[in-house]
């Protein structure tokens, strides 16, 4: 059995961390809203046609913020369509998508299902085919209390209280030739800086998130943040960051190596971020949103197909990817990957939620599900809250295709405010159980040692309505805590939640 060992001390600490790197994400996408979160008529349909399973998994989840309402379908997206009495309201083509958008849940509905879910709106503004003046007659509608023309139409709209959005984004991927009304970093850094200045200017509270590059693969990654960043640094608070990783080829060992390239994304972007706020001689530091992650290749082929035969039909079956187990234990080194870095991450947003890359998946008048991904999030998000620990760990590597020295063991802890302790760790060896060593000796009064195990033997095992416990959560081993040292096997291939209680 291979050996690695863990070092925590209360003195070795990245920082706070910031619940909303547990958040999510909501576009008018496929079946995300459509059959996810909303369907008149199913058996669990409220009064408002929310389906109140899918909120039960959300609550699970307890999803701090959810992004909204895009994603590129924002860059075409007139948010004046999305208020005002449903049967009024405009069905529009969706060019992000190939579909034809109803508009039957809007700003106000997505905020009510928000109070539902117990979760915060993260509002995403057009910058693509809209601009300043639009931006800062959201802002109004939304959050300005009344006696203007936008916030007493929400008043009349049915909504006297205003509804507090506190964090915007401005556009989305404004660097990719996909998005409608691509802009270059110059052209987007100076619409982004007009628009945040106003929307600042209507309310002085809330906070702004800038787009950076939609994935470090792109070929103005780095140049985009610089250019940007230099037009619209002084009004905005967050750069976002976006990126998806695959498996196409199942090579399981690089697969779970991903997380590394995720680790340099991150660290690079910083140095860009803090390059900037220097040569402006700025105090402030940027923060980041990584308010698009995933795994996300199992469904391309067949996106393909659906929009060739179903094109501008309502709420195609798009992007319904069926997670297996070894995706779900790189989320868990992604999401590992976070806690090591939230000093700087301070929002990130897994998309989708529901049905679109999606968590939690559901079948149009049936039932809701989690999928294998599920469980790495629900973990983190109940455990990893408090104080993000700076853990020395020496544990073998490996070398794959793409990336040398390969931690096998994928570890990192927290103290919550209890003065509980709770170590995640991916073990990312095909064959080998661990044997962790964790010197606990600065917090005294530790005393209480349970483990969560998610395992299974085929690294290809899904979740489904008929059997939706296939991959789940198990109780493992344990440990034995002695003297102030941890000893516990962490069996391969496995994401493991290791709780130490005083």
């Amino acid at each position: 059995m291979k050996k690695a060992t863990m070092t925590l001390d209360r003195a070795y600490t990245i920082g706070s961390i910031d619940p909303r790197i547990y958040g999510s994400f909501i576009e008018h996408l496929g079946r995300a809203v459509y059959g996810g979160i909303y369907e008149p008529g199913h058996p669990t349909a409220d009064k408002n046609g929310f389906r109140r399973d899918v909120v039960d998994l959300v609550k699970k989840l307890d999803v701090p913020v959810t992004r909204y309402p895009g994603g590129n379908f924002v860059s075409g997206f007139d948010w004046e369509d999305s208020i005002g009495p449903r049967d009024q309201r405009r069905h529009r083509l969706d060019l992000a998508w190939y579909t034809t958008e109803t508009n039957e849940v809007g700003m106000h509905e997505f905020i009510d299902w928000c109070k539902q879910a117990n979760t915060e709106p993260m509002y995403a503004i057009n910058l693509g085919t809209r601009g300043v003046d639009a931006a800062r007659n959201i802002v109004e509608y939304a959050n300005h209390k009344g006696g203007s023309y936008w916030s007493d139409l929400r008043i009349k709209n049915g909504a006297k209280d205003p509804f507090g959005i506190k964090l915007w984004c401005l556009g989305n991927e404004m660097d990719g030739p996909w998005q409608i009304s691509h802009r270059t970093a110059y052209e987007y850094g100076r619409v982004a800086n007009e628009a945040g200045k106003v929307m600042k200017w209507v309310d002085p509270s809330i906070e702004l998130v800038a787009c950076g590059s939609s994935s470090s693969q792109m070929p103005t990654f780095g140049d985009w943040e610089l250019t940007m960043l230099n037009e619209c640094y002084d009004h905005v608070d967050y750069v976002s960051l976006h990126r998806y990783y695959g498996n196409p080829t199942n090579d399981t060992r690089g697969f779970l190596a991903r997380s590394m390239d995720m680790d340099e994304f991150i660290k690079t972007v910083v140095s860009i971020c803090d390059a900037v706020g220097g040569k402006k001689h700025s105090k402030k530091k940027l923060g980041l949103s990584f308010d698009e992650w995933n795994v996300w290749y199992h469904s391309r082929e067949q996106d393909e197909e659906i929009i060739k035969r179903s094109r501008w039909d309502r709420a195609l079956p798009l992007l319904e990817d069926i997670y297996n187990f070894e995706d779900a234990l790189l989320v868990g080194s992604m999401l590992i990957t976070f806690l090591r870095n939230a000093d700087r991450v301070k929002i990130a947003c897994m998309a989708q939620l529901v049905n679109v890359i999606a968590p939690i998946m559901t079948r149009n008048g049936g039932g809701a599900w989690a999928q294998t991904i599920f469980w790495p999030l629900m973990h983190a998000s109940k455990y990893g809250r408090g104080t993000a620990l700076r853990a020395i760990v020496d544990t073998p590597t490996y070398d794959c295709e793409d990336y040398e020295g390969v931690p096998e063991l994928d570890t990192t802890a927290t103290l919550a405010d209890d003065g509980s302790v709770t170590i995640f760790a991916v073990n990312r060896s095909l064959d080998e159980p661990m044997q962790l060593s964790v010197d606990l000796r600065d917090f005294p009064g530790l005393k209480s040692v349970s483990h969560e195990l998610l395992h299974h033997d085929d690294v290809k095992a899904i979740n489904d309505e008929q059997n939706p416990d296939n991959v789940t959560p198990t109780p493992g081993q344990g440990g034995k805590l002695d003297g102030g040292r941890l000893e516990i096997t962490i069996p391969a291939l496995s994401w493991n939640v290791i709780r130490l209680t005083k």
